[in-house]
């Protein structure tokens, strides 16, 4: 039997380990991780580097690394997973 080291057994969906491309690893690590961690390895690194519009909090500024993920300029919170997920491959 194959043992884990995470509690319980959230392996599918969001919890699957997914594989960042090469420009989202700069930002989260090139090691495999839950859907769940890259998110919130992306969000602690716009946070950290202040991305977000001032004005308008729902808004992220891409710095250099985020727009070869992101191929834009500008997105909202909501449109940042369609991106996210194209950087991922299970």
């Amino acid at each position: 039997m194959a043992t884990t080291t995470t509690t319980g057994s959230k392996t599918g969906g969001i919890h699957a380990p997914v594989q960042p491309s090469a420009e989202l690893g700069a930002i989260v690590g090139n090691e495999k991780l839950p859907r769940s961690q890259v998110i919130s390895k992306v969000w602690e690194y716009i946070k950290s580097n202040n991305l977000q519009n001032p004005e308008n909090k729902r808004e992220i500024v891409a710095d250099e690394k985020l727009k070869k993920v992101f191929g834009r300029d500008k997105v909202t919170m909501f449109e940042m997973n369609k991106y996210i997920s194209q950087h991922v491959k299970a």
